[in-house]
């Protein structure tokens, strides 16, 4: 460093992102004893993918109980399925009950991050300051950017125009002549919500979505007591919402023509809500249910029924306010809801880090996602991704993986302080290419046996024609590949070469095989 640059902080551990798998890896690490952490966030308060998704009837489609914690169980869930703003403040009472808040730097989105083989660190520029940390852990989820198509001539529309996940809460819907674009998860609890104010609802639909049934209801006081006094039924009932959806795991991963009970199910669902046989056929798939996220709600389908809501194909254009779908239906809107999902498998922090190679890890992966154990990419020493490349699930909760991918993050620290030795020498851990091939040709293998794979349908899950996204197995394999690093799937990186083989220069290249 010369005398010019300006002198950076540096810490033990940096973590990105403050929604569910930046706070636990706080949580973890500080369990861990290692406390020199930072957790940079973006905005001004936690809560991740729960604090900006603020759209009326947002809500989780995984049961409460399963989607918290393990490690901070609540009894006061409201609902079985409870909605954003209890999610939200129970990621606020894990913050302050885990003691967090030291460790939390607001606004302090990241910029550009770059791995200095020398020091063995990463050098991080952020909104509110420069940092280097030995490690980094890149907790920004797979949905906290929206995406919104590029329609011809939406730069033309004269009226609101926004994303989902930036709902205009200022903008007055009573009235009004909406477009929701989208059939996902987001439009499934959105339309239910605004149709009754609305004066007319289009919904631009590309692909029909299958719909469940929402087994909700309000859990009853008694329950509550029950869950605070006696904490092993809180803990049963956690474990029986658990095992249930273990099993169905096979269905999804092994056996996908098994899924047409289950799509009989959801039919007569729609049967019993959708009266024009025109309209059925208009929201009946023609995949294997299973291939796209199965929505559920008890309320789409009959509000898809009402006469003053129309369901039209894929928005093609606009044409000031007027809408034109791919069938060339048109709509007059005097506002756009954009219910488009996000860039799930084109992670905007991938372009901002730059690693051993002096790429970014958007260009390393342009012909799709690829991590070790859905955690460490080659080429991008002491960098480990929550919820990264194949991890997601299709039947059950995402925090039983967060918190598997939390365990192997508390192992990785632990290998690095073993191999730095009594001394404290600093070292750094990179994944070899040719562990994170082997890994990756095993993950695509199973998955082209999966339902995501051959069910006859285009998703979010696929990039490039691959499966980059979905964990073929179930949460409990996950947790066991999970459960420590296996340091022969590592090559250590130390300021100097040593005189073992195994341990080589910093400056190693991609050469190893």
């Amino acid at each position: 460093m010369t005398g010019a640059e300006v002198t950076r902080e540096h810490v033990r551990v940096a973590v990105i992102g403050a929604g569910f798998g930046g706070l636990g890896a706080a949580v973890r690490l500080r369990r861990a004893g290692i406390t020199d952490v930072v957790v940079l966030e973006r905005a001004g308060a936690v809560g991740g993918t729960w604090r900006d998704n603020t759209y009326p009837g947002c809500a989780c489609d995984v049961p409460s109980h399963l989607y918290s914690f393990s490690f901070a169980p609540n009894p006061e869930w409201p609902r079985n399925f409870s909605g954003q703003p209890h999610i939200r403040a129970y990621l606020e009472r894990v913050t302050d009950t885990f003691g967090l808040r030291p460790h939390l730097r607001f606004d302090a989105e990241v910029r550009a991050m770059r791995w200095n083989p020398r020091a063995l660190h990463w050098e991080i520029d952020t909104a509110a300051g420069p940092l280097t940390a030995d490690v980094v852990v890149s907790a920004t989820g797979p949905l906290s950017d929206p995406k919104i198509p590029d329609i011809p001539g939406l730069a033309g529309f004269p009226g609101e125009v926004f994303h989902s996940s930036r709902w205009d809460h200022g903008y007055d819907l009573r009235g009004k002549r909406v477009a929701v674009i989208g059939t996902g998860a987001s439009a499934v609890q959105i339309v239910p919500a605004i149709h009754r104010e609305v004066d007319r609802l289009t919904l631009f639909q590309r692909t029909p979505a299958w719909v469940l049934p929402r087994m909700d209801r309000r859990i009853s006081a008694a329950e509550h007591w029950l869950h605070t006094k006696v904490p092993a039924t809180r803990a049963l009932r956690r474990a029986v919402l658990w095992g249930v959806r273990e099993l169905q795991t096979g269905s999804f991963t092994r056996w996908p023509d098994s899924l047409r009970l289950v799509e009989r199910v959801a039919l007569g669902h729609m049967r019993r809500a959708i009266g024009d046989p025109a309209l059925r056929a208009r929201l009946t798939p023609d995949y294997r249910i299973g291939c796209k996220r199965i929505l559920l709600s008890s309320e789409y389908y009959p509000a898809l029924a009402q006469p003053h809501v129309d369901v039209v194909a894929g928005l093609k254009e606009v044409r000031g306010a007027t809408l034109v779908a791919a069938d060339g239906t048109e709509a007059e809107a005097d506002a756009i809801i954009f219910g488009t999902g996000f860039q799930v498998t084109d992670m905007p922090i991938a372009h901002r880090v730059t690693g051993a190679y002096g790429t970014t890890l958007a260009e390393e992966w342009r012909d799709g996602m690829e991590a070790l154990r859905g955690t460490s990419a080659a080429g991008f020493p002491n960098l480990l991704t929550i919820i990264g490349p194949n991890t997601g699930v299709g039947t059950t909760s995402m925090i039983l993986i967060i918190e598997a991918q939390l365990a192997y993050l508390v192992d990785f620290m632990r290998q690095l302080d073993v191999l730095g030795g009594a001394a404290g020498r600093k070292v750094a851990l990179d994944a070899r290419p040719s562990a994170v091939r082997a890994w990756t040709d095993r993950v695509q293998e199973r998955l082209s046996r999966t339902v995501w794979n051959v069910g006859g349908c285009d998703s979010w899950y696929l990039q490039n024609g691959r499966n980059t996204t979905v964990w073929p197995g179930s949460t409990s394999e996950f947790r066991w590949v999970t459960r420590k690093v296996d340091a022969t799937e590592y090559r250590v990186l130390r300021p100097e070469r040593g005189a073992d083989p195994d341990v080589v220069g910093a400056g190693a290249g991609r050469g190893e095989r």
